[in-house]
C-alpha cells in the first residue's frame, strides 16, 4: 500500500498564487492509495476546503473522509485525508491534542484491509509539541490493531520523536522549504504490524512550486503479527 503526506500551503505555491490544480497534479504524479494533507483549509472565515473535490474524484478516484465541524471545511484545523473510492468500508475521526493553537490530529480506519492511519500537523514550540507526541504515543500503544501516523511534525530532529520499538520512524529526507530543502519535518511513524518497504521525498518539477513543503511517500506492507 502506498500512503503519502503533503503539507499544501492552502494550495498556496512558491509564486504566491493559490493554485490547487497543482496540487491534484502533484498527487496524480504520486498515486498513492491514501493520502494526509496538512493545510487543506483557509485559516480564516469560514476556513473553507482550497482543493477541488470534483476533479480529485473524477479523476484520481479519491474520497474526503469526513471529519470537518465547519459546512465549507475539508478537514479539522487543516488536516485532510483522502482515501481511493475502493476503500468502501472506513471510519474518520477526529483526535484532540493539548493546543495552544488550532492544531489537532484526524485519523481513518480501514476495515479492509485493517490499518489506521492517522494525519498530525503538530505545534511550532517544542514544549506543546512535546505533549502532543506523548498523546500521540498513547494512541498508537492503545490500539490493537495496525496504526500509521503521517504528517508535518515540525520537528527538525528525529531523536526528538518519544516513539520506541516496536513503533517505527521513517524519515524519507528534506521536504522543507520546497526551495532548497534543509529539514526534514514531514514523517512517517509505523505501528506494530507494519514495516515500510521503501520511502522517499517526492522532487518533482512541478511539486517544488506547488508549495512550501515536498510531499513524503511510504510503501507500506503488513507483518506477520498484523
Amino acid at each position: 500500500m502506498r500512503i503519502a503526506s503533503y503539507n499544501i500551503r492552502k494550495a498556496v505555491g512558491l509564486d504566491w498564487r493559490r493554485d490547487a490544480d497543482r496540487i491534484v497534479d502533484v498527487l496524480c504524479e504520486i498515486d498513492a492509495d491514501i493520502v494526509v494533507l496538512q493545510e487543506a483549509d483557509r485559516r480564516v472565515g469560514t476556513r473553507g476546503g482550497v482543493l477541488p473535490l470534483d476533479r480529485l474524484e473524477t479523476e484520481l478516484g479519491y474520497i474526503m473522509t469526513d471529519v470537518s465541524l465547519r459546512p465549507l471545511s475539508h478537514g479539522w484545523h487543516g488536516n485532510a485525508i483522502l482515501v481511493r473510492s475502493s476503500f468502501t468500508d472506513f471510519v474518520p475521526g477526529r483526535i484532540e491534542l493539548p493546543v495552544m493553537e488550532p492544531r489537532g490530529a484526524i485519523s481513518v480506519e480501514l476495515k479492509k484491509p485493517h490499518l489506521e492511519v492517522i494525519g498530525v500537523h503538530l505545534g511550532l514550540t517544542p514544549g506543546m509539541r512535546r505533549k502532543q507526541l506523548l498523546t500521540l504515543r498513547k494512541v498508537l500503544e492503545e490500539r490493537h490493531h495496525p496504526v500509521l501516523l503521517a504528517g508535518d511534525f515540525n520537528e527538525r530532529n528525529s531523536k526528538r520523536l518519544p516513539f520506541d520499538p516496536p513503533a517505527t520512524i521513517v524519515s524519507p529526507g528534506l521536504t522543507f522549504h520546497a526551495s532548497g530543502p534543509t529539514a526534514a519535518l514531514d514523517r512517517f511513524v509505523l505501528g506494530p504490524g507494519l514495516r515500510a518497504v521503501s520511502a522517499h521525498v517526492h522532487h518533482s518539477s512541478l511539486a517544488k512550486r506547488a508549495s512550501d513543503h515536498l510531499p513524503i511517500v511510504i510503501e507500506i506492507a503488513f507483518t506477520e503479527t498484523a
